[in-house]
């Protein structure tokens, strides 16, 4: 495997794309386009983990992929401080920054194709909740007016094949609803929104699911119905949405089990909350379901 880290210098931000490429080796067949993974860990714009990253990106290059992270810019960069401390923030993580960094993401892997041995046909954008989100914004925007902007006829580069979101915020009704989760939301605003307290008309026009088009990506859902911090809704809503509009989806809601799960495995566990063998399945579902795009 060639492991490599290239930086994205966008609109003042700090991004990193972490690249995962199979060797071409002549014991396999020489000169094979492989399938592509640009994965998007989560963290609430706060942070990308750690759990949500490598982990993932290894398990997809096992089964054949050549595979992306994208550490798009957040409030705190790669690590959440001691919150304590009030430590600064970067003001540049607040979207639209991460979505025109994961679009570059994906242009970047799609010029490079030839050489890194990538089918630029086949290259799916897996997101785990605030990553889900910003998965999620990209599939409903890529040929919008602001990605036709800065890509113009490229616009075609930044179009994921197909959507993988592991309890993602769609709709920002339907996350961190309990009060005790009152001041992290607030964090978690002004990372995003670049202050505490978005109106409601500021949140619904960030919440992708008002988006949902034609052109929006075959999407694999999964959540688990006990998601406190995400609600479920949001991948319920999400399927609606596409099967409103004849996209092809495929939803597993799981009855149980914490946010952040991630592979649900050792391999990505910071505790044992995070070990969930009936949640395991859903990377052997998705890549099943990828495997028949």
């Amino acid at each position: 495997m060639i492991a490599e880290t290239i930086p994205l210098q966008i609109g003042g931000g700090n991004a990193l794309l972490q690249k995962y490429l199979l060797h071409d080796s002549r014991e396999f067949r020489t000169g094979r386009l492989r399938p592509a993974v640009v994965v998007c860990p989560g963290g609430g714009y706060l942070s990308t983990s750690d759990r949500e990253a490598e982990p993932v990106a290894l398990r997809f290059a096992a089964h054949g992929y050549h595979a992306f992270v994208l550490r798009y810019t957040t409030w705190f960069g790669e690590h959440v401080p001691d919150l304590n401390e009030s430590p600064p923030g970067n003001a540049n993580s607040a979207f639209p920054l991460p979505m025109l960094e994961l679009a570059e993401a994906l242009a970047t892997v799609r010029r490079s194709a030839a050489e890194w041995r990538v089918d630029r046909g086949r290259i799916a954008v897996v997101g785990f909740s605030a990553g889900g989100h910003l998965a999620a914004s990209l599939g409903a925007h890529w040929s919008g007016d602001l990605l036709r902007e800065r890509f113009g006829v490229e616009v075609n580069l930044v179009r994921p094949d197909a959507l993988v979101l592991g309890y993602p915020l769609v709709d920002h009704a339907f996350a961190l609803e309990r009060e005790e989760q009152e001041a992290y939301k607030k964090l978690v605003y002004r990372a995003h929104f670049g202050r505490p307290d978005p109106s409601s008309e500021e949140r619904e026009a960030n919440s992708p699911l008002r988006y949902v088009n034609a052109g929006t990506p075959p999407t694999f859902l999964w959540h688990t119905a006990d998601d406190e911090l995400v609600n479920a809704r949001n991948s319920l809503l999400w399927a609606m949405a596409l099967g409103d509009r004849g996209i092809p989806y495929e939803l597993h809601v799981f009855e149980s089990g914490v946010h952040g799960l991630s592979l649900a495995d050792e391999t990505s566990a910071a505790d044992d909350t995070h070990i969930h063998a009936g949640c395991q399945k859903w990377f052997e579902l998705a890549l099943t379901w990828l495997r028949s795009r």
